[in-house]
């Protein structure tokens, strides 16, 4: 199979993330099918992309007879079965529930045509295990868009145990072809199925870094998100949490705790947040308040003039030196393209270490884990031989 064979593609969910794939595929020119297990969520995802789009053509970004001919390439489903009976590529994108997954994924093995592949748009599972609900596991994929799709470039294309170089290759050119309405996809192959893939699995470390600073009482959000404003980043890393939702950081804690080191496990102020409904963004308040989902207000006067925004850069280099071990990810350039298209940010990771020297990175990596007593955050061989290509 060549991706000039795919005609037609099914996306299952019209979710957030159902809806703007479904969208950016349209944009594309495929004809696609959106599926949902009732009509009024495909009539809601439908309607998304109808307001995403007239708000192009809003700003003559697009005329109207483009706009009517993407729309006229959609059509919804609420029975699975019509949905993929003769589409050529799938991308699944329910809640994160490995069940709910594996029980779609089976359903689609059965229906699709058999020369069909069946991705999935999960941030952290194991497409593996999701293969193994099927028949074709060389056929099946990880494709992992980011939130919201329409403006968010990075893709990660992630291998299973079984999944073919055919299945890898047609899957990336396939991303490739495809615009938003910030520019083409970014394609980014992940050749080893792991925890997180890349953008998620550097974040981690990241984010149990700064979920200590806050248990600890030594930061304060605001504070530190102005330092790291301060210095040119669009959001900092708390608005950033409360952006993606604490609901989100709490399940992706738990996740790590089981799969990577019980280090990970969910900080108190975290669980209590979940607990008391505040998580974010989605509801108006969390870390911040986000009055009509509008932006917090961030008091760049109040920088904290002790956070360091380059310990969350080295610590995210040493975990990326793990992927690097792993063969997860051909180059450290390959990460900092990831990590650069999956946040808005300028530099990746390494290459704003890089003028540090490789042992100032090891040396602080190694630091930060006997001041917090995280053996995760301890460098790698790679980080303190200093085996890092650009």
């Amino acid at each position: 199979m060549k991706v000039e064979d795919v005609k037609k593609i099914a996306v299952v969910g019209s979710g957030d993330m159902g809806h703007g794939i479904a969208e950016v595929a349209a944009m594309a020119g495929y004809k696609v099918n959106m599926y949902d297990i009732k009509q009024e969520f495909v009539d809601k995802g439908l309607g998304k992309i109808k307001d995403s789009l007239t708000k192009q053509v809003s700003k003559q970004k697009m005329t109207q007879e483009a706009m009517d001919k993407i729309m006229g390439s959609l059509t919804g489903f609420t029975v699975l079965k019509d949905a993929v009976k003769d589409v050529d590529f799938m991308v699944e994108a329910a809640p994160e529930i490995l069940d709910l997954k594996q029980k779609i994924f089976k359903e689609c093995d059965e229906f699709a045509p058999k020369h069909a592949i069946l991705a999935s748009n999960t941030s952290n599972m194991s497409i593996t295990k999701i293969a193994a609900a099927t028949k074709r596991p060389d056929k099946v994929v990880g494709l992992h868009f980011f939130n919201p799709v329409a403006m968010m470039l990075l893709v990660e294309v992630i291998r299973g145990d079984k999944t073919s170089d055919e299945t890898m290759n047609v899957s990336a050119d396939l991303v490739k072809g495809w615009k938003n309405f910030r520019g083409a996809m970014v394609a980014i192959r992940v050749e080893k199925d792991t925890p997180g893939f890349i953008y998620n699995r550097l974040g981690a470390p990241a984010g149990l870094y700064l979920a200590i600073l806050l248990e600890k009482g030594t930061v304060n959000p605001e504070a530190a998100d102005a330092k790291v404003r301060s210095i040119g980043a669009p959001m900092g890393p708390y608005e950033t949490m409360d952006f993606a939702g604490l609901d989100i950081m709490m399940h992706s804690m738990k996740y790590f705790a089981e799969v990577l080191s019980p280090e990970f496990k969910p900080k108190s102020w975290l669980e209590k947040k979940n607990a008391d409904g505040q998580l974010g963004k989605k509801v108006g308040k969390g870390l911040f308040d986000w009055p009509g989902g509008a932006r917090p207000t961030i008091d760049l006067s109040k920088a904290d003039p002790n956070f360091d925004p380059m310990n969350i850069m080295c610590l995210e280099v040493n975990e990326g030196t793990k992927l690097l071990e792993a063969g997860v990810a051909k180059s450290a350039a390959e990460i900092d393209l990831a990590m650069v298209n999956g946040g808005g940010g300028i530099f990746g990771p390494f290459a704003l270490c890089k003028g540090m020297g490789w042992d100032k990175v090891a040396q602080r990596c190694e630091e930060i884990s006997k001041q917090m007593g995280i053996t995760w955050f301890m460098p790698t061989e790679t980080l303190k031989k200093g085996n890092i290509q650009l």
